[in-house]
């Protein structure tokens, strides 16, 4: 891989996973216009690399609040740091099973699947259309909420569905404040991300070549930096209902999809 297309894939993806409009869509669409030749092994351990990259990010944006929760939980009461972790491992559930069970079939989704990806792309864009017109609450994340934002989450694992524009405006449209959203959406990723990795570790899947080690490297530090600032920048979008801008965007990028879809048969 180039060093080139390692800098573009790795901002695709730090900026992707945060704003709503599907990194996993939008790297399928980068290394199609790229003309991506890995084989899928050296292709999954750069996708690998690029997860971690942004996990670590939503960690450092989020440290305070994962410290407070790590030393809340750590009193051993039901208080609502605890609460919030059981909301967490709740929410994983259904992306969990479903991924596992249904893992080859997902990924055969993969792979150049232009027209797949424009097409949930749309719907991305019809999700964060109603999100926006949701009204403020200072409602917080149910149990109940939770669950339903995990399957979200699940559905989410479609290329082209974005994954924080899936949960953020279940959330919403469940009633829930839109700051309290875009935390629980954030958050609840990060066991998944780690979880994920470590399986494809112990898989044995990933490949390693140690010519790829600067692409590789230079790939994560531009997805870490672009997720800091994406991280960052899409909780004050979701405070102020800016999501409509994305819903144009998704609309737009979809279409050229479809079209490049179409002529490229």
């Amino acid at each position: 891989m180039e060093i080139i297309d390692a800098i573009i894939l790795g901002i695709i993806q730090g900026l992707t996973e945060f704003l709503p409009v599907s990194s996993s869509g939008h790297l399928e669409l980068g290394k199609a216009i790229l003309g991506d030749n890995s084989i899928p092994e050296e292709s999954l351990l750069f996708t690998v690399v690029l997860h971690f990259a942004t996990a670590l990010s939503t960690i450092v944006v989020f440290r305070k609040d994962i410290f407070d929760l790590i030393k809340g939980a750590l009193k051993f009461k039901w208080n609502d740091d605890l609460q919030f972790i059981s909301k967490i491992a709740i929410s994983m559930i259904p992306a969990a099973f479903i991924g596992y069970t249904f893992e080859s079939e997902f990924a055969e989704l993969f792979g150049n699947n232009i027209k797949l990806v424009g097409f949930m792309l749309i719907i991305t864009a019809l999700l964060l259309f109603l999100a926006d017109k949701a009204k403020s609450t200072e409602k917080k994340v149910s149990f109940t909420n939770a669950i339903v934002i995990g399957f979200a989450q699940a559905i989410a694992m479609l290329p082209g569905i974005s994954r924080s524009g899936a949960t953020i405006s279940t959330s919403v449209l469940l009633g829930n404040d839109k700051t309290k959203a875009a935390r629980f959406s954030f958050l609840m990723v990060v066991p998944l991300i780690f979880g994920k990795i470590a399986k494809d570790i112990l898989s044995g899947d990933l490949t390693y070549d140690s010519g790829n080690f600067t692409a590789l490297s230079i790939g994560f530090v531009a997805a870490f930096i672009a997720g800091l600032f994406a991280c960052t920048w899409m909780i004050a979008l979701v405070k102020k209902s800016k999501l409509t801008y994305f819903a144009i965007y998704c609309v737009i990028v979809g279409l050229i999809a479809i079209g490049f879809a179409f002529f490229n048969n």
